[in-house]
């Protein structure tokens, strides 16, 4: 029995609009990551923009507070990236739409709202703690 693939299961122009939907996620995140990533010029500091408000001790709590809430947005953005690069692998390899717990097709309303999804909401629901 031949396994079902992405193009088996999905319209051309559904796949077409998963594609593009998925370059604009990347395309926003990668902007949005823009704003966020830089080398840090002391190699002791993790990547990402430090605020620098002043030299008072209040200045430095505040500096730190917006540091730690950057690097948790940032990170976020960064594994929503790897999510859409693991879609275009998915898509690559005709396993696009096929939830990994099952091995069934992912209804099309939840891959047009979750692009990346890469399991039923059933199944998610039952093997996802």
């Amino acid at each position: 029995m031949k396994t079902q693939t992405t193009s088996d299961l999905f319209s051309k122009n559904f796949i077409e609009e998963i594609t593009a939907k998925l370059i604009s996620m990347k395309e926003e995140l990668e902007a949005k990551l823009g704003k966020f990533a830089h080398k840090a010029e002391d190699a002791a500091l993790p990547d990402g923009t430090y605020p620098e408000y002043g030299d008072d001790e209040d200045d430095s709590v505040h500096e730190i507070e917006e540091f730690i809430v950057n690097q948790s947005v940032k990170d976020s953005y960064e594994k929503e990236l790897r999510d859409v690069a693991k879609a275009f692998e998915r898509l690559k390899d005709g396993t696009y739409g096929i939830c990994k717990y099952t091995g069934e097709k992912i209804d099309e309303h939840r891959l047009r709202a979750r692009p990346t999804s890469s399991s039923s909401t059933e199944a998610k629901s039952v093997f996802k703690p």
